[in-house]
């Protein structure tokens, strides 16, 4: 079969050159959606593993509903319920609320979690101090560790994110 896009819609063509048209259907979309999820968790470990970008807390927990979405995914390919992509949907809006949140803490907008950024040091003495960076995280997430076109990996886990969302909820309009 050989895929060819249409001026409205892809077409796949067997060995004989008769054409059949590609449509959305349920499976399809939470392929994709299961599937966007997947690639950005393998981004996260290629960047912790080969490119040796350790993560922080946030970063973490941004990839837990990414792999409840695969999860989720596996589910709804096994069962074809409806209800299965409004619980991807809400997964992965789940992490890119989390990527808002860390964007919000890199950029100082607000605080984040307690053992997550530089503490105050005014007022420590030297050996208060040295107790305090002996028992700081390793990585803190109000430091972008790496950004592309301006916006950080938080922030692009953010904008994935949300355009899962929308592929989420378009499986449930079809069968």
């Amino acid at each position: 079969m050989h895929l060819r896009r249409g001026p409205l819609h892809p077409t796949l063509s067997d060995e004989n050159g008769a054409e059949m048209p590609m449509t959305l259907t349920r499976t399809y979309l939470i392929l994709a959606a299961a599937g966007g999820s997947l690639a950005i968790l393998l981004a996260g470990w290629g960047f912790q593993y080969i490119g040796g970008l350790a993560p922080c807390q946030l970063c973490l927990w941004q990839r837990w509903p990414h792999m409840a979405a695969v999860v989720i995914g596996m589910a709804g390919l096994a069962t074809g319920s409806v209800l299965v992509p409004l619980l991807g949907a809400g997964a992965v809006a789940t992490t890119g609320g989390i990527g808002i949140y860390h964007t919000g803490v890199e950029r100082g907008w607000w605080q984040g979690p307690s053992g997550c950024a530089a503490p105050d040091i005014s007022g420590l003495t030297p050996e208060e101090l040295l107790a305090q960076i002996m028992a700081a995280p390793v990585v803190r997430c109000d430091e972008v560790a790496w950004e592309m076109f301006g916006l950080s990996m938080a922030s692009w886990n953010a904008v994935a994110s949300f355009t899962l969302v929308g592929v989420w909820l378009a499986a449930t309009r079809f069968r």
